[in-house]
């Protein structure tokens, strides 16, 4: 892999490493193509506890939903509800349900992000939900869609890419060998497994990353985050300034605002900012934004009661059961009760570091990662006395205080054609430490409090303001 050195810095940026690896990622944003991006559908675990309610709907729901939802058999033997659980929530791009049809016009038309023939199965939203057995505080992982990594299985022969990725390239091979021999299966069928072969290759590729074990998943797609916030809309948040992005139907005044169902995609979607005001966006702020947007979900649930109106979850259930999936094992039932504490503010939201932006063999922007750091910052947000042994690169130095980031990185991880000393190579640009959570302290009168930027961890609860 070719790293290309940044040479258009804008001089108004501080020199720290965050600084300079902020205006890289949003000048390496501009220099894209723009595009109707093959982008998200908010994957979230909020998902989850709205199909169980708190535990409090009727047993006839809850069977019509099992019969409709998509129970996957990409991922058998979960652990129990009674210890630890990862879990992993994919998005995917794919503009279709769960068994491949297209959504209604309606419902393009909302999302502003093309049509059936757009998209694909790219997991462009990755979040890991961790949830200790003894009820305390839950902590979900987002990780950057472009992080450079080795590919579980090497798909259609290809062994690393962007962790979105894994999915994609699995499901693309699984299909042709399908294909070629179909043993009488149906193209139902075909298009099922193939889909299992690519759910499975992206935990494997996540769990081989973050060296932790994936217990569940939920998958949805774009048309699911759709319904739930026609449902459970408005939804109030809060931005720090005013923005406009015609790719993805933005159109945001500053301060405390109420979305509709459509203006809460665009709020999810946005990465940019096409009015030439100067508002500096990019695919982390987009992943800030995704997390602010659940604390501020999940707040307005609680306040609201939603989980106990009946009818309201099950008008939800109903219109997202065939844009879902989910493993053999989850009891949602179960998990339910559980999930209460992610409504009651027991949350935090962290995003893995990178170290710098380089340019694939193939010409692909990404995210050049230091595996042994982004491990050690996982079990450090998952466990207070990590039991994984951080590597000699990822233990920080007597100057580091809690950082969950090196003080000094081991190399970046490379693809194969960085190896020719030849290559012109950028200098490596230190990922922001991991900073204290932020907290709504002091909080405006309406709850809203300054969420940080997206190095920082978020503590839930309130109505983050975010860029």
């Amino acid at each position: 892999m070719r790293r290309k050195p940044d040479t258009q810095r804008d001089s108004s940026q501080s020199n720290e490493p965050w600084h300079n690896l902020y205006g890289q990622l949003i000048d390496r944003d501009r220099r894209r193509k723009f595009r109707r991006r093959r982008t998200l559908v908010l994957s979230m675990a909020l998902v989850i506890a709205l199909v169980v309610g708190g535990g409090v709907f009727a047993l006839t729901t809850y069977i019509s939903f099992e019969n409709g939802i998509r129970r996957s058999q990409a991922l058998t033997g979960g652990a129990g509800l009674d210890q630890d659980l990862n879990i992993l929530v994919m998005g995917l791009d794919s503009r279709l349900d769960e068994n491949g049809n297209p959504l209604s016009q309606e419902e393009y038309d909302a999302l502003h992000s093309g049509d059936s023939s757009d998209g694909g199965y790219n997991s462009n939203v990755l979040m890991v939900l961790h949830v200790p057995k003894d009820g305390s505080q839950a902590t979900v992982i987002s990780i950057p869609r472009d992080d450079y990594v080795d590919l579980a299985g090497s798909p259609d022969g290809i062994s690393q890419g962007k962790i979105k990725q894994a999915y994609g390239y699995a499901m693309d091979d699984a299909m042709k060998k399908l294909k070629a021999d179909p043993q009488g299966k149906s193209d139902s069928q075909i298009y099922q497994e193939a889909r299992d072969d690519g759910r499975k290759a992206e935990i494997q590729t996540v769990q081989n990353f973050l060296n932790i074990k994936i217990d569940h998943f939920v998958e949805v797609t774009m048309g699911a985050f759709l319904d739930v916030a026609k449902a459970l809309a408005p939804i109030t948040v809060c931005l720090q300034e005013a923005t406009q992005d015609t790719y993805s139907g933005a159109n945001f005044k500053a301060g405390v605002q109420q979305l509709n169902a459509q203006q809460a995609v665009a709020f999810v979607r946005q990465r940019r900012d096409t009015t030439g005001s100067g508002v500096a966006l990019s695919d982390l702020d987009r992943e800030r934004r995704q997390q602010a947007f659940i604390s501020s979900l999940l707040t307005q649930l609680k306040q609201k009661s939603t989980f106990t109106d009946l009818n309201k979850i099950e008008g939800i259930l109903n219109a997202v059961k065939d844009k879902m999936a989910v493993d053999q094992s989850l009891n949602l039932i179960d998990f339910g009760l559980k999930a209460k504490q992610l409504t009651a503010g027991h949350i935090r939201f962290a995003t893995l570091p990178i170290v710098q932006f380089g340019t694939s063999d193939t010409g692909e922007s990404v995210n050049i990662v230091d595996k042994g750091a982004v491990q050690a910052q996982v079990a450090q947000l998952l466990s207070p006395q990590p039991t994984v042994t951080p590597t000699p690169s990822a233990v920080p130095d007597s100057g580091s205080q809690n950082s969950g980031t090196p003080a000094q990185q081991a190399p970046a991880q490379q693809a194969p054609a960085q190896q020719d000393s030849s290559a012109q190579q950028a200098p490596a640009q230190q990922a922001p430490a991991a900073q204290p959570a932020a907290t709504p302290s002091p909080s405006s009168s309406n709850g809203t409090f300054n969420a940080g930027d997206w190095s920082n961890v978020l503590q839930g609860g309130g109505i983050p303001c975010v860029k």
